[in-house]
């Protein structure tokens, strides 16, 4: 019996260069074209193939000279540190650190040195947030290259930068969870994406990976992404409700306009939009942060708090349940000093 073809996976096209090379390209409907690296079905095709379909970028590889720094950042990409690290934070690092080789891909990286790192911290001080991605992904790659024994000192050993004290995302208040509520009926997108967020306590990142695949009786089960954490959160009534209520026609809960699975950053800003639509001060992560404060207010353990939202210590989530436990003590303090008659 002949020996059956292997079978092509979807959106993919092949094509044959003027030099009788084999191409491989993925399309999926009027998108951009991507080109595959690799032989077809090799490993190195099959990841940047998953990489297409989900979306998220895929790295081209360049030749360059070993003692060029984007030599060392494709060393770095290479390497089994990033590539252990949550794909949210390979593709954070890859933005801020190709933006750098914009200007260093060339430089000679083993003649880099201190005042060079600052001078790339000063040039971004504008927006100190900026400035501290700037320096901790120079550092990731120079640590790198110490470990490996490229170089001999770490030119951004003892710079730090230091960001203005701030509580991060706007934690939603009660009311702006009833607001939001209100203008986003049960079945749209938008109430849909909230009810999965605020009750399961699932990062954006996550949610737009939920599908009814997730769910078995009567509860999530997900690994997070950014932790890789496995999840195992109840359907609460509310969440139900609004699954039901919605109109599901794929293994995806949310997707965008198209029908496609989002990617986390063009999700967040859609749903920041829908935010702003309610005249609600919010974001997806302030959904979070409001989730958790309600839980650790009623009553909710460090424990209990870091297995629902999928912190891998407790740390974080004594965050939450210090600032119950002290509103509940300054409670109790005021009634003792003007107890009731």
């Amino acid at each position: 019996m002949a020996r059956m073809p292997r079978p092509r996976k979807p959106y993919i096209q092949k094509e044959v260069t003027r030099h009788k090379k084999i191409v491989w390209y993925f399309r999926r409907g009027k998108e951009k074209r991507i080109r595959l690296p690799g032989v077809f079905g090799s490993p190195e095709f099959n990841e940047a193939y998953e990489n297409a379909l989900a979306g998220k970028q895929i790295e081209r590889k360049t030749n360059a000279p070993r003692s060029t720094f984007r030599w060392l950042v494709n060393e770095y990409y290479e390497s089994g540190r990033f590539k252990r690290l949550a794909i949210g934070t390979q593709n954070n690092q890859r933005q801020v650190i190709e933006k750098i080789c914009d200007t260093a891909r060339d430089l000679n990286f083993r003649a880099s040195t201190a005042n060079d790192i600052k001078a790339g911290i000063v040039r971004r001080e504008a927006n100190l947030y900026a400035a501290k991605a700037y320096l901790n992904c120079m550092k990731a790659v120079f640590r790198y290259a110490i470990e490996r024994g490229l170089i001999d000192s770490d030119p951004t050993e003892g710079l730090s930068v230091t960001l203005p004290k701030s509580e991060g995302h706007h934690t939603w208040a009660m009311s702006e969870v009833d607001q939001f509520a209100s203008h986003h009926p049960l079945g749209s997108q938008a109430r849909l994406a909230f009810d999965i967020m605020l009750y399961t306590g699932l990062r954006i990142s996550d949610a737009i990976r939920l599908g009814p695949q997730h769910i078995k009786d009567g509860r999530i089960n997900i690994k997070a992404q950014k932790t890789q954490t496995e999840l195992s959160i109840p359907v609460l009534s509310p969440l139900a409700k609004s699954i039901s209520a919605a109109n599901i026609s794929s293994l995806l809960f949310l997707t965008n306009r198209k029908g496609k699975a989002w990617d986390r950053q063009n999700a967040s800003a859609w749903f920041a939009k829908q935010c702003a639509d309610a005249n609600v001060k919010g974001t997806a992560h302030g959904l979070r942060k409001a989730g958790a404060t309600l839980a650790a207010e009623n009553g909710a353990t460090p424990h209990e708090l870091a297995a629902m939202y999928g912190w891998a210590s407790t740390k974080m989530a004594e965050v939450y349940t210090k600032k119950a436990d002290k509103q509940r003590l300054a409670e109790r303090a005021a009634n003792k000093l003007f107890p009731h008659q």
